[in-house]
């Protein structure tokens, strides 16, 4: 049988999502979990490849077994996982679902706080600036004309299109000085959406007018030109908050 894994997880002390030699990553961890409770090995596939030091609310693996996995088995993998990832959710899928390429929406946000505050150093960006909301409201409005993110995807990326279909972009105030980004695609480049927020937070910290800001930010994506883009904001921020999926693919096990 094939089943997908839901998992949440804080990204800090791993090399990533994927599974890399000698590096512990989110995947290696699924896997050891898995093979620890079971006595057998295991092929894992992910949904959504984060960077190290990215977290998830959701995030999904898939595999195929001959065990036939219950409810308890959740509880059973988290208590051999580590305290910073957690088995949310165990699905029963047919044997062609791909919790890749099968997920029709991915939803992500990103985290910026403006005072020193010790809860989120590993949790978001310390950007004590002053900022133009109402610029950064313009510019999340503008992504919604393009298709093409070129200029967002870092250099050597080997992806057939560049092409992503942004369902809404914005950004929303929170108390105690933070202030979030939420984004929701079809898919996302590599690095596309901490270059987006750079270059976002570069522009408003910059221009004087919202339409100065939006003729610089044009000009940024129809460059398509990664070099125009501001790729130094930290991976600590950015949080993958949803993977969606067809309804009626997922169906959690009793």
């Amino acid at each position: 049988m094939r089943y997908f894994l839901s998992v949440a997880y804080q990204g800090t002390h791993y090399a990533g999502f994927q599974i890399q030699d000698g590096q512990e990553t989110i995947q290696s961890q699924l896997t050891k979990a898995l093979e620890i409770l079971f006595r057998e090995s295991f092929t894992l596939t992910g949904s959504s490849r984060t960077d190290a030091g990215v977290h998830a609310e959701q995030n999904y693996f898939h595999f195929d077994t001959a065990v036939e996995l219950k409810s308890g088995h959740r509880y059973n993998l988290n208590a051999i996982l580590p305290s910073d990832i957690a088995v949310t959710g165990i699905y029963g899928v047919s044997e062609t679902a791909h919790c890749r390429f099968d997920a029709t929406e991915r939803v992500y946000k990103y985290l910026i706080y403006k005072q020193k505050n010790p809860f989120l150093t590993d949790k978001g960006w310390l950007y004590p600036y002053p900022l133009n909301l109402d610029i950064l409201q313009r510019l999340s409005v503008v992504l919604r004309d393009y298709e093409d993110f070129s200029s967002f995807s870092k250099r050597n990326t080997q992806v057939f299109t560049y092409n992503c279909a942004i369902g809404s972009a914005y950004w929303q105030e929170r108390e105690k000085e933070e202030l979030e980004f939420h984004i929701r695609s079809n898919r996302f480049l590599r690095g596309m959406i901490r270059g987006i927020v750079g270059t976002m937070l570069r522009i408003a910290r910059t221009a004087q007018t919202l339409e100065e800001a939006e003729l610089m930010f044009r000009g940024v994506i129809e460059a398509k030109d990664c070099a125009k883009a501001d790729f130094t904001t930290p991976a600590r921020g950015l949080y993958l908050m949803e993977v969606n999926y067809p309804e009626g693919l997922l169906k959690e096990v009793d």
